[in-house]
């Protein structure tokens, strides 16, 4: 449940951070006016998300097994590579990230209603289909017959809405930097267990060689249907019995990922250790 609710934190606080910056814009330069125009397109945004992630979910039961697994296994890796391309551009962005709004506000100002709507959803939008595609593949990973993934995801976007409208409130101090930092770094780890998982997919459906092909096997030390076990699993995705492919693939693209992440910026000066924290817009 745990890594489940740090994909609906992080994701759903990006989209909330987005929202109140918008709003807080408008109301500061006088243009309430244009509020009408920008819940309209956050609400389109909302719900194009909301129905990609029904038509994953119900769409994906009326195919065969195989077909199953083979699209559960495709939509796995393009979410992570969609997750990892997203972090990493946060991490680069989070600091500018209101400058940035700002302008296509602006713009969008100038040019009227249909492109407040336009820039509102374009702005949501994308988080919003990126977080239903990675969490209906992590939903899908960690999966344990229970209700406690969904609830996980539930509880983080909750979280999520109550951090951003307190930091539009001004009630809060938040160091966006690290905070994406830090929740980065365990989406990576997080994505590394979605990765796996989607191989061995690909795998079950006859489209990679080597299923019997396990790495090791430690089942009996690690039930799955024990406690520890099922929290491994919920938290990394963790699998006791994995192929060969699983971990190799699970290696290459954790360790590299991980630690170009971690490591200082280009310029080679090293993140400060105590950013200025970011205050509300």
């Amino acid at each position: 449940m745990f890594a489940n609710y740090l994909i609906g934190l992080r994701e759903g606080l990006e989209a909330s951070l987005v929202v109140c910056i918008l709003i807080a814009y408008l109301v500061k330069t006088g243009r309430r006016d244009a509020l009408k125009p920008i819940w309209i397109g956050i609400a389109v945004a909302v719900a194009l998300a909301l129905g990609f992630g029904c038509a994953l979910e119900f769409g994906s039961q009326e195919l065969t097994f195989e077909a199953q697994e083979a699209l559960g296994g495709s939509l796995s890796i393009i979410a992570v590579c969609l997750v990892t391309w997203m972090v990493f551009w946060m991490r680069r962005t989070a600091r500018h990230l209101k400058a940035d709004l700002h302008g296509k506000l602006d713009a969008a100002l100038q040019m009227g209603t249909g492109a407040l709507v336009a820039t509102a959803f374009l702005a949501v939008g994308r988080e919003g289909l990126e977080t239903s595609l990675f969490v209906w593949t992590s939903v899908r990973a960690s999966s344990d017959g229970t209700e406690g993934p969904l609830i996980g995801v539930l509880l983080g976007i909750a979280t999520a809405v109550v951090l951003g409208y307190l930091f539009y409130r001004g009630a809060l101090r938040i160091n966006l930097a690290k905070f994406f930092t830090w929740t980065g770094a365990m989406l990576v780890v997080v994505a590394a267990g979605v990765l796996a998982y989607g191989f061995h997919d690909l795998q079950e459906a006859d489209f990679l060689p080597g299923l019997t092909n396990k790495a090791f096997d430690i089942s009996e030390t690690i039930p799955p249907d024990s406690w520890y076990g099922t929290l491994l699993k919920g938290v990394f995705n963790f699998q006791p019995d994995p192929t060969v492919l699983q971990v190799v693939v699970w290696s290459l693209y954790l360790v590299p990922t991980l630690a170009f992440f971690l490591a200082p910026s280009r310029s080679g000066k090293a993140r400060p250790k105590t950013p200025a924290p970011v205050r509300a817009p």
